[in-house]
Formats: C-alpha cells, structure tokens, sequence
C-alpha cells in the first residue's frame, strides 16, 4: 500500500495538475511554519548546539532519496585520504528513537539503520546514531576524541546544530513541480540558502530549477560479489547471458535500473520501498538466475540465513565519482570560515 501511495504522489507531484493545486494552500502554510522554525534559530529565540570541530551536512529537500549516502562515504574516504579524521553522524530509519548509539560493522541494521551500517562498513570512521544530531555528535566526540571534523548523514533541516558547510544534493527528479509538501515533494524553497549543490545523475542528463554553480556527481558500479560468498567478484559484463532481476530497495529504484541498463543488461526490476524490511520468503518467487541488490540491501539481507545462503544474489556496490576537487572546496571554506568568517 505504501508503495502505491508513493508512486501516486510521485506522479502528482512530477506536475501542477488539479490534486496538486488543491493541496497548494496547504504547501503555504507548511513553507510559513517551516520559515517561522528558522526565524527563531536565526533570531535567537531557539539555540543551536556548536561544535568545537567543523560540521559537514549532506542533505536534500525533495523528499526520498537523492544519493546521500554514497556522497557521505566518498567524503568519509578523501577526508581520511587528506589525512582529517571524520566522523559521521546519522537519525538512522528505523534505529531506536530513544537511545543514541554507535554503530559497528556487525551492528543489527534493525537496530542502527540500513545507512549508518553501510557507512560505517565502507568508510571506516565511527558512526554515530540518534534522533538528536546535537547530542549524537557530543556523544561521537566523547566516545572518539581524535575526530576532528564531523559529518551529519541529513540534517538539513535540523538547525539545532549549527553548520559549517551544507552541501544541497537532487538527483534526475529535480524538484519536481517546485511546491512545497504536501502539494510538491520539497522540504524546503528550491531557493534555501547552501554552500555547494550536488546534481547525481548520469552523464548527460540536464534538470533545471536547482540552482547555478551545480557540481556533477555520478554513481560508477564497482565489480559486484555473491552476498553468501563475498571472494566471490565478478563484473557487470559477464552476467549478460543469464536470467537476471535487479531489486532496490532504495529512495529511488529508478537510478540503480538505469545504472545496470548503461551497462547493458537486460533484467526484470523489482523496485521495492525505501529501507524495505527483507525476509525469508523475499525472493522465493524470484524465478532468476542472479539477483542483482543494491549495497544498502546487502547489509540487511546478509543477516537474514535464508538470503545470506542464497547463491543467486550478488551485490552491486557503486562508488561516487565528482566533476570538481569538492574536498579542496570544502576545506578551504571550513578555513575560511574558521579564521573570521561567520558560520552557516
């Protein structure tokens, strides 16, 4: 049912048409609300947690998913590679509201979320979970006081702690018929202030209305490896002559089909919810030589026996790749900012 309503919405949202007018005094008063919350941060009236180190928030405002997590590792990798020490901060789906939690490369995706356990088995730096970002990052810093810069997983959104850069993501989607929830899928005015907008589309794809000074990202598929044998590697290519059906459970499947057809294979598409809870039984009707699953799926599966077992599903892992040095960017902005300007 969640699925339908969601495609239903995607489609009303992709244009202006009569449902959405109807719901466009509402999007006025959500974008009144929503300018009266960052009043009061702006203002004083609302305090804002800062840091002693510099924060990074990756985030969006069309609603779903737009490629956060692959940025927020790549950022992860080159700032180890630059020699900083990260650290990344998440809400995590699904992870207990209550508690704020550190996530390991063995942790329980039901407990943590899908995304911090992924980032934290790729990128290799601590990963903290909580529904407050400003006491998750506290608690980072205490638990791992060598982390000298701090990544937020999301978060735009959360003005409680203060920022020193915000990077503004979309994908192909754009920002749909530009409206404001519920009328449109945007969290906030295609217009809200960031200091770098990251476009994640494939080569030679246009969108408009997100902004100038747009920074191209695109997502390159890694060779892939069987979930219940990972030595087990193999390239795109070589799987071309099988049955294949590529599931995604994802804030949008579209993106992780496209990338398979680019690469020139022909599959059956299973597009599932964002963060889809698998089970036993979720591929026993998949009648597939190879199930192609995305990386944030693979840390779910792979702690279910019955999908760890099965020798059909491989996974496709995808690695971020930028038009622009967007590191140097960023950390002559953090410089500059920490030698006299004022901060985000």
């Amino acid at each position: 049912m969640r699925s339908n309503l969601e495609t239903v919405l995607l489609r009303v949202w992709s244009g202006r048409g009569v449902i959405a007018c109807l719901l466009w005094p509402l999007s006025k008063l959500f974008q009144l609300i929503s300018s009266f919350r960052f009043a009061l941060f702006v203002m004083g009236f609302k305090s804002q947690t800062r840091l002693p180190e510099p924060v990074i928030v990756v985030g969006n405002i069309f609603l779903g998913g737009t490629g956060k997590t692959p940025l927020v590792i790549w950022l992860a990798q080159q700032l180890k590679l630059a020699g900083w020490r990260p650290g990344v901060i998440s809400r995590g789906y699904a992870a207990n509201a209550a508690t704020i939690s550190e996530v390991h490369t063995d942790s329980n995706a039901s407990d943590v979320g899908d995304e911090p356990l992924l980032i934290a088995q790729r990128a290799d730096c601590p990963v903290i979970v909580g529904r407050n970002r400003g006491a998750a990052a506290r608690a980072l810093l205490l638990a791992h006081p060598g982390v000298n810069i701090i990544i937020s997983d999301d978060g735009l959104q959360h003005y409680s702690l203060a920022r020193d850069v915000e990077i503004l993501m979309f994908d192909q989607r754009g920002v749909g018929n530009g409206w404001l929830l519920p009328a449109g899928p945007l969290r906030e005015t295609a217009q809200r202030r960031r200091d770098f907008t990251i476009l994640n589309t494939p080569a030679g794809i246009a969108v408009t209305g997100i902004g100038p000074d747009v920074i191209h990202m695109q997502l390159m598929p890694d060779k892939m490896f069987c979930l219940s044998a990972p030595e087990q590697i193999m390239t795109l290519t070589e799987i071309k002559d099988k049955r294949i059906t590529a599931a995604a459970g994802i804030g949008h499947p579209e993106r992780f089909f496209s990338m398979l057809r680019s690469a020139g294979l022909n599959f059956a598409p299973l597009p599932l919810n964002d963060h889809h809870v698998f089970s036993a039984k979720s591929f026993c009707d998949i009648d597939a030589d190879i199930i192609l699953i995305t990386e944030k799926d693979a840390v779910k599966c792979r702690q279910i026996a019955e999908l760890q077992s099965d020798v059909r599903i491989w996974v496709v892992p995808v690695s971020a790749q930028l038009e622009t040095d967007l590191l140097a960017n960023i950390l002559k902005l953090i410089s500059e900012k920490q030698n006299g300007r004022t901060l985000a």
